[in-house]
């Protein structure tokens, strides 16, 4: 195939939030589209806790310079839901070591001279295009920002928790030109909100996939402590082989914890195969998990443990995809899935159209 590439490659730079892996994952598809379509991505920055590493896959994926700066993250309680108040508190004291962050992002963009900023919902991203006034313009990108869009379902429960998830919504997009907002499927753009609704960044590793059923069930988590749910189920229901992909830092690449629970560390390779041949799968109401369960025709049980899941659990009844659950009942799972209609061909279709509609976006800002 031909490629028509601009006469000058055009430099873009990644902000990357790198709470969870759907922001990371979004930035390598969005790599792979930009460096097969003339682009060069010369820098990313990775922004989350220092103690916590940028998962091996990212590094062997994206495909450009990566460097890790000190960022606001999310904390959690016990039953490893969101604590806003330890959250506030908790990153306080830390103020300084942003600081040096916005510093650090400032000399990078400097150095590198890029033509676009992409932002993958990192709050200093915004921050840093506030305060800085960087000479080149910054483009925001996340599921976050069709909460500002008016045929979105809302849950009407949580009125402060929506205020904080859109006014951070608003710190990560200071200053942009446009925000685009991925969808499970098409809505109409808001222009007058700078509201563009865009299809999801899926990594090009999932069209080669081939699609299987097999009988595990196949679970990601977000935070360890989420762990202790899925062993309570497990061993009430031993006869359901699982396969379950946690965060934990200091945990084995793979742990069988005994004949129908295996355990594996985050990988993002290992999950799409896993992903490809379970018979469903289970997740925090992830964004960017839920879309990789549509593409390849799996249905999906979310279990929200903040606002901003809360939004994408409705969403994701909305459209057909699965169901949701307040806590890690896999029953509820198992009672749903003979009533389950497939909505992986509508979905797979408004993927395709996303390609050039993302390069018209960039094009029309570059």
């Amino acid at each position: 195939m031909i490629k028509f590439y601009p006469k000058q490659l055009k430099k873009v730079l990644f902000l990357v939030q790198g709470e969870g892996r759907g922001h990371l994952t979004q930035a390598i598809s969005m790599s792979q589209t930009l460096h097969n379509s003339g682009y060069q991505v010369v820098a990313v920055l990775v922004g989350g806790a220092v103690e916590k590493p940028i998962p091996t896959f990212f590094y062997d994926q994206i495909q450009a310079p990566v460097e890790a700066f000190s960022s606001p993250n999310l904390v959690f309680n016990t039953e490893g839901k969101v604590d806003f108040k330890k959250t506030i508190l908790h990153h306080l004291p830390n103020t300084i070591h942003f600081a040096k962050s916005l510093k650090q992002i400032n000399q990078t963009v400097k150095h590198y001279q890029p033509d676009l900023i992409v932002n993958f919902y990192e709050m200093l991203g915004g921050l840093y295009n506030w305060l800085y006034r960087p000479p080149v313009p910054m483009v925001c990108v996340g599921h976050q920002y069709l909460f500002f869009h008016s045929d979105f379902p809302i849950p009407k429960k949580g009125y402060i928790d929506r205020f904080l998830v859109n006014f951070n919504s608003r710190l990560t997009a200071l200053g942009a030109k446009k925000m685009l907002a991925l969808s499970f499927d098409a809505l109409d753009n808001q222009p007058s909100k700078q509201v563009y609704v865009v299809s999801p960044l899926l990594r090009h590793d999932i069209h080669s996939l081939v699609i299987s059923q097999k009988e595990y069930i196949l679970i990601y988590l977000n935070h360890p402590s989420l762990y202790g749910q899925i062993l309570e189920w497990h061993l009430k229901h031993p006869e359901v082989p699982l396969h379950c992909f946690w965060s934990k830092s200091e945990a084995l690449p793979e742990e069988k914890i005994d004949e129908t629970l295996t355990l594996h560390q985050l990988d993002g390779a290992k999950f799409l195969e896993k992903l490809s041949g379970c018979k469903a799968l289970v997740t925090t109401a992830g964004f960017e998990s839920v879309c990789e369960a549509m593409y390849l025709d799996k249905p999906v049980m979310v279990v929200p443990i903040h606002y901003e899941q809360a939004c994408n659990a409705a969403d994701t009844e909305r459209v057909g995809a699965g169901v949701a659950a307040e806590h890690f009942d896999l029953s509820i799972l198992m009672e749903y899935l003979p009533r389950h209609q497939p909505v992986g061909e509508d979905f797979r279709q408004w993927c395709r159209e996303g390609e050039q509609q993302w390069l018209a976006h960039l094009k029309s800002i570059v």
